[in-house]
């Protein structure tokens, strides 16, 4: 096995840069280019910010300030987000109170990273940097520019990009310590796959969360019940989801309209399986209670999913690695693969020729034959890019954490996995569910022992 292949769960700063400053607070999140954007488009009835507005303290988290000019930029990359995925932009008015948690959330995670000693060298961050660069097919250089024409502060980016791999390296650390997978919990995955297999159903549940501060008195406990009621009742009459959400909810899907997306059955907590089991498409459950309050569910849609079972499908693809260093700057190594890239398209020389004549990893001397791969055995940069080759297509070059790649893809098959295998993928998935779990669990936890002062109401 060649030093490139890695576990999938241990991509932790691709996460970070693909997620760049929108990582979600209490799932993990998935991939996505952050790339530098003008602002989303409004209708020309909702007021853009003021740009002279003055900046002031908005929220103390344990006596740390959130400011209103963190408010209003934190909003504005939300928009972006919601807009590149082609949602339409709920009401500032509503979309700001989950901006202010995720901050409050996130200001108290790093507060806590700070009070353990952890750091993000230079180093680190300067390796982040190269992988945004890279996702924008751009070098180092080029993205800083880019960021700074665009009117970007390149030091705010940074100080930004710093925290979220601080962040992504703490929750990792704290979840780890959370998450344990056991044989046995490996064996009832399978006999549960093998016999009523739950993972082969799919559900897009609504969730209506109406947080339960720790400590609150039974009064006021009783007063968000009733609250919580009232949203299941409105539902149950035929309320629009993704306006209770935003009214009332405070979960991370609230600003998208309350909808979780479609998951495994198994991917979700037990307390929502169970409640939702017998439902129809269209039907409410609750309030149910947890530790993190009450919860209202309704049933979007349901559906026999695809989901991997014990098949995967493997691919057999090549590459010619080129290492940066202080004779090679990443630069002039995508040149130069871009360069081995045209003459293989002409004729000129074969892929296997200049692997073993130029490549430095240790598949060169078999032309660059990385052999029969399954997923997540490669960084998911890597395996992003040779996931979307047909078989004979070599990609342009692509930057990892390893070095500059030109990859080809010969061959892909569908395989049953072996006994042992089949182990490891259980493995994987169990670990995946419980540290989705574990995530949202220990979120609820920091931010309950926050220390939160509200100031003054932000000013959009």
């Amino acid at each position: 096995m060649t030093d490139h292949r890695v576990s999938r769960r241990w991509g932790g700063l691709s996460i970070v840069v693909a997620v760049g400053l929108q990582l979600g607070v209490g799932t993990l999140a998935e991939a996505q280019a952050l790339r530098p954007s003008a602002q989303p488009q409004r209708p020309a009835t909702a007021a853009a910010p003021a740009t002279g507005t003055v900046d002031y303290i908005v929220v103390l988290v344990n006596s740390e300030p959130v400011t209103n000019f963190d408010v209003r930029q934190r909003l504005l990359r939300v928009e972006q987000q919601l807009a590149s995925q082609g949602q339409a932009l709920p009401p500032r008015e509503q979309l700001l109170p989950q901006v202010l948690e995720q901050l409050v959330v996130e200001r108290a995670q790093l507060q806590q990273a700070s009070e353990l000693g952890m750091r993000v060298d230079e180093a680190t961050l300067l390796q982040a940097e190269q992988a945004i660069a890279a996702q924008n097919q751009l070098d180092l250089e080029a993205f800083r520019r880019r960021v700074v024409s665009e009117g970007l502060d390149l030091n705010r980016l940074r100080n930004e990009l710093r925290n979220q791999v601080l962040l992504q390296r703490l929750r990792e650390r704290e979840v780890e310590a959370r998450v344990r997978v056991s044989e046995a919990d490996i064996d009832s995955f399978i006999r549960e796959r093998q016999s009523t297999n739950p993972e082969a159903q799919e559900i897009n549940l609504g969730h209506v969360l109406i947080q339960v501060p720790e400590g609150a008195s039974a009064a006021r406990v009783s007063e968000l019940q009733v609250r919580a009621q009232g949203v299941a009742d409105r539902l149950r009459a035929g309320a629009d989801l993704a306006v209770q959400a935003r009214e009332h909810s405070e979960s991370p899907e609230a600003a998208s309209g309350g909808q979780m997306g479609l998951r495994p059955v198994g991917r979700l907590p037990e307390l929502f399986v169970e409640a939702t089991r017998s439902l129809p498409t269209g039907g409410v459950a609750g309030p149910l209670r947890s530790a993190a309050g009450f919860h209202v569910l309704k049933v979007i849609e349901r559906r026999q999913s695809t989901a991997p079972d014990f098949t995967v499908t493997q691919s057999r693809a090549r590459h010619i690695l080129l290492r940066p260093g202080p004779q090679l700057s990443q630069a002039d190594a995508v040149a130069r693969l871009a360069q081995y890239r045209q003459q293989i398209a002409s004729g000129q020389a074969t892929f296997e020729t200049l692997a073993r004549q130029h490549s430095q990893d240790g598949s060169a001397r078999e032309g660059g034959d990385l052999g029969w791969v399954s997923p997540g055995q490669f960084v998911p940069e890597f395996e992003q890019a040779m996931n979307a080759l047909r078989p004979g297509e070599m990609s342009q070059p692509v930057v990892s954490r390893f070095g500059v790649h030109l990859i080809r893809l010969d061959e892909r098959r569908q395989t049953e996995l072996s006994e042992r295998e089949q182990r490891d993928l259980a493995r994987d998935l169990v670990r995946e569910q419980k540290s989705e779990e574990a995530l949202r669990a220990w979120s609820e936890d920091v931010r309950g022992r926050a220390f939160v002062e509200q100031r003054e109401a932000p000013q959009l």
